[in-house]
């Protein structure tokens, strides 16, 4: 099969590798008709996640269709149309029970394209796929449903709920990229009193406003009224950026939550001379795409308008292009870039 292989910082390439096979009896083996460039494969290109081997395939969101399946997989069959979770989930051990699937303590995890070969490819093989793969409704398409892979989930498990996002609420979004402007989306469900994005991309702001915030600015006068003045309920800090985060400090009220969604690659500065009497809460967390199922509700029943996050799309083979498509979402607008076979 063809797929896209990571050859350490700066360096990858579409190539001929093996077809996967079913290695545990709980495997399943996916065609993929779609997958996406997330900002996390730009950060392992870049080199930002060292622990990530050369010779893996990258990618981790994919929808599809089962090919086969092992033994020890009951729920589903060859022929099923499915969306992957980026989240592999024994669905057995303490942590899983807890639905904390993230933090899986039997060997799952976040493993596709990341510990073993992953989505940028003609097939995947998917461990634990009972617990790790939804069937795709046929009224959801391959466009929207590849967005619960990871990052609807994501945008609302560690950004819109572990920021206690609820009626009335001003809510501050930091970054305009996909899983920022998905928080946007998915916090409007709650009927906040006003939500703000914020970002230096102009190209991204202009699509955050068409998409759903009240307001969509580069850092400045409104950031420094809410600064000066009540503060914002909730941040959910999206950009990934040390910049983002203190711009998050800075306009969080006394009592408020600071939701860290963006994946961090280096050091913030915590200003706690400024915070430690305002009672503010910070919360991180990998997604575990517990929510899936009820996202995919939404979705289907058209409750959660999604379609606007995907802006460009390319055949699977010029994944490539993909990426350098993506990288330039600041100047280009693009947020999430979709891959079909």
């Amino acid at each position: 099969m063809r797929a896209l292989v990571y050859h350490g910082p700066g360096q990858s390439s579409w190539d001929t590798v093996p077809d996967p096979v079913i290695e545990d009896a709980t495997d399943a083996i996916v065609r993929v008709d779609a997958t996406t460039v997330c900002g996390s494969d730009l950060r392992i290109l870049r080199g930002d996640l060292p622990e990530v081997k050369p010779g893996t395939v990258l990618g981790h969101e994919a929808v599809g269709e089962v090919v086969e399946a092992g033994p020890g997989v009951h729920h589903l069959r060859p022929g099923n149309q499915v969306i992957v979770s980026a989240v592999s989930a024994c669905g057995h051990c303490r942590e899983c029970r807890d639905t904390t699937f993230g933090q899986c303590g039997a060997g799952g995890g976040w493993l596709l394209g990341n510990e073993i070969h992953g989505t940028q490819a003609e097939l995947v093989r998917v461990p634990f796929a009972d617990h790790s793969v939804h069937r795709r409704p046929q009224n959801v398409p391959p466009e929207e449903a590849v967005l619960l892979c990871e990052l609807l989930p994501t945008a609302y498990e560690v950004g819109v709920r572990n920021g206690h996002v609820g009626p009335g609420d001003t809510v501050v979004v930091v970054g305009a990229g996909p899983v920022g402007i998905a928080s946007v989306i998915i916090a409007r469900l709650y009927s906040p009193r006003r939500v703000v994005l914020v970002d230096l991309s102009t190209a991204r702001l202009r699509t955050a406003a068409r998409l759903g915030s009240d307001a969509a600015e580069l850092p400045g006068r409104m950031i420094a009224e809410l600064s000066e003045g009540p503060g914002a309920d909730v941040v959910i800090e999206a950009s990934g950026e040390p910049d983002g985060f203190v711009l998050g400090t800075r306009v969080v009220r006394t009592g408020g939550h600071i939701a860290i969604i963006g994946v961090h690659g280096g050091p913030a500065t915590l200003h706690l001379e400024s915070l430690w009497r305002k009672n503010v809460t910070i919360s991180t967390g990998q997604v575990d795409t517990s929510s899936t199922p009820w996202l995919l509700g939404l979705v289907q029943y058209g409750d959660l308008p999604v379609s606007g996050l995907v802006t460009d799309t390319f055949p699977l083979d010029r994944t490539e292009d993909a990426y350098e498509t993506f990288a330039r979402g600041a100047t280009t607008g693009a947020l999430k870039v979709l891959l079909r076979r």
